[in-house]
């Protein structure tokens, strides 16, 4: 009987043995078979997956992402662990027990499936939906789940358990093209990791089994009920207590399709920056994880954002409320969830939030703002708005029902509405030509029109300064003196005379070049743009980078009939911020692949005064400074000099990180002498302190330029500013081409936003004037002739002029000559 027992026990244990020794064979034979098709420890560290195009800022801050797929990659320790746990609750509760395989569901689902005959059974870890998720099909076939395991116990060997959960949590789709929970948090709450509650962390984790049966935009019922289940598994596993498992059970679902977040907002630049990879790289390029630096500064971006959209607010606040949106019925009594759905469908713009009236009161109006909650609007928020109606009655303005625009936060909250006018801000760095801003519009997701650099308009009399450059080149002076009076000019082939006017109506008579620009004197200018010649004017600007097939070759040059958009007339600015020097705009830094290696850098061309060839040895008797002779003196000789490079000012943070390095085969050429764009920046900060730009007074320095610029009708107006180390140009106005409307001047709508602009850019910068340079010579000449003046003239003045190009002395007549006096022996009137 024992006998038999052995035999029996010896007969089962070889039996069990042999069976040991063929599933091993049979899973060793199986690998060799499989082992080609599985991915190589390598590829397991550098999968090829589709990696969004990222676009920065200079110093870093991410301005966009483009690509198929939606990705914000988090480290181990950025991911909060109620988020690790809900996962883990929700998909593998023995993740860091076992070793990538739970065989006990394994074999309860073979089991299933082989009773059953059909492959329905699922028992995956988090390790073996990572495997299948990167590197292989989702079929349910034995072949494919064989390989499931293999790669999983590879990757189990090659990888920490954190490092395979981070995968996980990084590649994992959530639907709405969001793949990695931290995509998922901003696209479905617009919330970061750290920001999510227990019950936003529940809900995700319950997505990946069925991203789009569980999706809460779509499917809110079902996406409750999976994330009910995520919360139980939680509080059973202990990683919630029954209080704040049963608190997020009760908590409503906010859930909305959100854009991905980012640091900076610079849409346009983004664009243009997808764009240029396109052109470079190929359509496909923007899903290798291409990485494009961009020369935009972050803080100067935020500022030109805020700058442009407050004064095109202001704007419209001038021109009336328009009324609500639209109306909603039944507004009155109804829940939070009611309220989100009737605003469901009201974009938000520029910072502007939609919101609805939910009840009145004598003096203020009870809201919900989408997203944000209950607050009031009392009668200073809206009293801008009023259209007849008692003051104080809120009521006069809006009713309940209304859907509206709020700006602001409470309690400073106000009523807003979509600016119907447009603009743009584009701001460069004149040292090199870097955009360090660029605004191409009031809101990117209402208008995807980039008027910054697209738009091709009028710039009126920001085009004056050019012509008046083009002058004292070719022997006027700042005193030379023309007629501000009227003008008549007759063509043929017209059916009316043209009779340009002042833009203020009115005629001063003789007037100096200096004042003639100053107060943009629209008739001062066609006589000067006459003197010198149109094709002169034309060839002279083309040095600031203007196209010559743009200008046109008549009398209305000379205010600013050419077509240009605001970069290039910012560019053509930047020659008289830099003392003289031609640069070209440039807004990429550098591109960079998946890897970090750099495919490409840009290389501008960079301003560097002190490279500058050696000057000539100066004649004798050269002075920067003289007083009028007692007799004609001859013009001194010139005396270019090599002046030390200016401080950068800290404007712009590139600088201080890093520091210009010129190379002598790539500066920026010299298009125009120091002295000149010296003289011109002198006359356009008159322009500022007591002209058109005086509204930029506000700031308080001694160191910015600028010119305003308005066209017929006020169809176009401008602003364009600058100092030693940082130019700005401002357009406001239709895309149709409306009038802007009566006293709407550049004045009054451009310079605001570059002054808003500029007090943020230069906030703790220096106040240092422009170094003069030499071949600058002053003297005491008569303000109403613009001729030298005698000693004992006491109405004299004093001027500065090129060294070239002096004053003629006054005849016993004291009356204008030469080039100083009314082109073509015109007549005063």
């Amino acid at each position: 009987m024992i006998a038999h027992k052995w035999r029996l026990l010896i007969g089962t244990g070889a039996t069990l043995g042999a069976a040991v020794l063929i599933i091993l064979y049979a899973a060793l034979g199986t690998y060799v078979y499989l082992e080609p098709t599985l991915p190589s420890a390598d590829s397991l560290r550098g999968q090829n997956r589709l990696v969004p195009l990222r676009i920065y800022t200079r110093d870093g801050q991410l301005l966009s992402q483009f690509g198929e797929q939606l990705r914000v990659p988090v480290r181990y320790e950025e991911i909060p662990d109620i988020v690790r746990q809900a996962f883990l609750s929700a998909e593998d509760d023995n993740f860091f027990s076992h070793g990538g395989i739970d065989y006990k569901s394994v074999i309860r689902a073979l089991w299933v499936d082989l009773s059953s005959g059909v492959y329905s059974q699922g028992s995956s870890t988090i390790t073996m939906q990572l495997a299948r998720t990167l590197f292989l099909s989702s079929e349910k076939r034995i072949k494919r789940k064989a390989q499931e395991v293999f790669l999983t116990l590879r990757m189990e060997h090659e990888f920490s358990k954190q490092d395979i959960l981070t995968t996980y949590l990084n590649e994992i789709f959530f639907g709405q093209r969001a793949y990695g929970v931290a995509a998922a948090a901003e696209v479905y709450f617009g919330k970061s990791l750290k920001e999510l509650s227990v019950a936003e962390a529940a809900l995700l984790a319950g997505l990946p089994q069925s991203p789009s049966r569980y999706n809460p935009v779509s499917s809110p019922k079902r996406a409750m009920d999976r994330r009910q289940y995520v919360l139980r598994r939680m509080r059973e596993l202990g990683y919630i207590d029954a209080r704040a498992a049963e608190e997020a059970q009760r908590e409503p679902i906010h859930a909305r399709a959100f854009a991905l977040s980012t640091d900076v907002d610079a849409p346009y630049v983004a664009e243009m920056a997808r764009l240029e990879l396109i052109k470079r790289f190929g359509e496909a390029s923007i899903n290798h994880g291409y990485r494009i630096i961009t020369t935009v500064d972050g803080r100067l971006q935020t500022a030109a954002n805020r700058a442009l959209r407050l004064g095109l607010l202001e704007y419209d606040r001038r021109h009336g409320y328009r009324g609500a949106v639209r109306h909603a019925k039944n507004a009155a009594g109804a829940s939070v969830e009611q309220l989100e759905a009737q605003l469901a469908g009201v974009p938000e713009a520029g910072g502007l939030r939609p919101a609805i009236v939910v009840s009145m009161a004598p003096k203020a109006a009870r809201i919900y703002v989408r997203s944000q909650g209950y607050t009031q609007l009392s009668w200073d928020s809206v009293s801008w708005a009023r259209d007849g109606g008692a003051t104080g009655d809120v009521g006069s303005v809006v009713h309940v029902g209304d859907v509206i625009y709020v700006a602001g936060n409470a309690p400073e909250i106000q009523l807003a509405q979509v600016p119907r006018a447009q603009g743009a801000l584009v701001s460069l760095d004149p040292n090199d030509g870097a955009i360090v801003a660029l605004v191409g519009g009031f809101d990117y997701s209402l208008s995807k029109f980039n008027r910054a650099t697209q738009a091709a308009r009028q710039p009126g009399s920001g085009f004056k300064p050019f012509v008046y450059s083009a002058a004292l080149d070719h022997g006027l002076t700042p005193a030379s003196v023309f007629l501000d009076a009227p003008i008549l000019f007759e063509d043929r082939n017209a059916e009316q005379a043209w009779r340009p006017q002042n833009s203020e109506g009115v005629f001063s008579g003789p007037m100096r070049m200096r004042e003639a620009l100053v107060k943009s004197r629209n008739l001062v200018s066609i006589r000067i743009l006459r003197n010198i010649g149109a094709d002169a004017v034309i060839d002279y600007a083309t040095r600031f980078g203007f196209k010559q097939d743009s200008l046109p070759r008549n009398q209305t040059l000379a205010l600013g009939t050419l077509s240009a958009s605001p970069l290039q007339v910012a560019t053509g600015y930047a020659t008289f911020a830099n003392n003289g020097y031609k640069i070209e705009p440039y807004f990429i830094d550098r591109i960079e692949d998946a890897d970090g290696k750099v495919l490409y850098r840009a290389s501008p061309q960079r301003v560097c005064e002190i490279c500058d060839p050696p000057p000539a040895a100066p004649a004798d008797g050269d002075t920067a400074t003289a007083t009028a002779p007692s007799s004609p003196v001859a013009a001194p000789a010139a005396m270019p000099v090599r002046a030390a490079l200016p401080a950068r000012a800290g404007v712009c943070q590139r600088d201080v990180l890093e520091p210009p390095q010129f190379d002598l085969q790539n500066l920026a050429p010299r298009v125009i002498t120091a002295a000149n764009a010296w003289l011109m920046d002198d006359i356009l900060g008159d322009v500022i302190r007591r002209g058109t730009g005086v509204r930029a007074l506000v700031l308080g320095r001694r160191d910015i330029s600028g010119k305003t610029g308005t066209t017929n009708e006020e169809r176009d107006t401008w602003f364009n500013g600058f100092n030693r180390s940082l130019v700005a140009s401002v357009w406001v106005g239709f895309d149709d081409l409306s009038p802007m409307g009566e006293a709407e001047q550049g004045s009054r709508t451009a310079v605001p936003v570059w002054v808003y602009y500029m007090r943020e850019a230069l906030r703790g910068t220096p106040d240092v004037p422009r170094p003069r340079p030499s071949g600058l010579v002053d003297l005491r000449v008569s303000p109403r002739t613009g001729l030298l003046a005698s000693e004992n003239d006491a109405s004299a003045i004093t001027e500065t002029f090129l060294a070239e190009h002096l004053p003629g002395q006054s005849s016993s007549l004291d009356t204008p000559q030469g080039n100083s006096g009314p082109a073509n022996n015109e007549s005063l009137f």
